[in-house]
This record gives C-alpha cells, sequence and structure tokens, in this order.
C-alpha cells in the first residue's frame, strides 16, 4: 500500500517532468543538431573549420595544411557548406572560404574549454 508522501513526491516529481519535457526541442531540431555534431566529429572537419576561423582559405591553402588531398578536401568542404558551416566566394579560378559566422567558432571555443576543464 502507498503512503501520502509518494503520491505527493509523484505530482511533483510529475510537474517536474513536464517541465523538462517542455524544454527539449522537437524531432527535427534534434536531429538538426545532432547532424552538427556529426559533422564536427571528424578529425579532417575539424582541422578544417579550425584553420578558417584564422583566416580566409582558397582549397589550395586548406589541402596544404589540412590535407590529405585536394579531392577529399573538397568533398568535405561540400559538406561543411551544405551545413551552413563555411560559405565561399570565387575570385577567378579560386575558390576562397571562410566560416559561415560566429556560431562555429563560439562551438569550437566551448568545446576546447570544456576539454580543459579539469
Amino acid at each position: 500500500m502507498k503512503t501520502q508522501p509518494d503520491r505527493v513526491l509523484r505530482r511533483h516529481d510529475q510537474k517536474r517532468i513536464d517541465t523538462i519535457r517542455k524544454n527539449i526541442p522537437d524531432d527535427t531540431t534534434l536531429f538538426r543538431q545532432a547532424q552538427l555534431f556529426m559533422i564536427l566529429s571528424d578529425p579532417t572537419r575539424l582541422r578544417i573549420v579550425m584553420a578558417l576561423r584564422n583566416s580566409e582559405l582558397c582549397v589550395h591553402e586548406i589541402t596544404g595544411l589540412v590535407g590529405p588531398s585536394l579531392s577529399a578536401v573538397s568533398h568535405q568542404l561540400r559538406l561543411l557548406k551544405t551545413m551552413r558551416l563555411v560559405k565561399f566566394r570565387k575570385q577567378g579560378k579560386e575558390v576562397y572560404y571562410t566560416l559561415d559566422d560566429d556560431h562555429i567558432e563560439k562551438l569550437i571555443d566551448l568545446a576546447a574549454e570544456h576539454i580543459d576543464e579539469k
């Protein structure tokens, strides 16, 4: 048989759970956030992002910094562009890339800060 305090605790817990549930984003938002983290989980893509936080770079410069090959870097840049993490501009035959906005830099900074915590 349940006691009265258990019932009160359950109601209290249910209110807390309902509040928490309201703060969890919808499935579409969660999926997009997971995609963002998956994109940034690849070391080559992360190197590209780290390089671009310092300066606008052309594909050849990025390849020289992060390798492994021009086609591999181009493929990674396409993925980063699709996720709106980088943007580009053309100048003649060269394509120059930069980070799309400062949110990406903040994500990287927060991740580094978290890793450096003791």
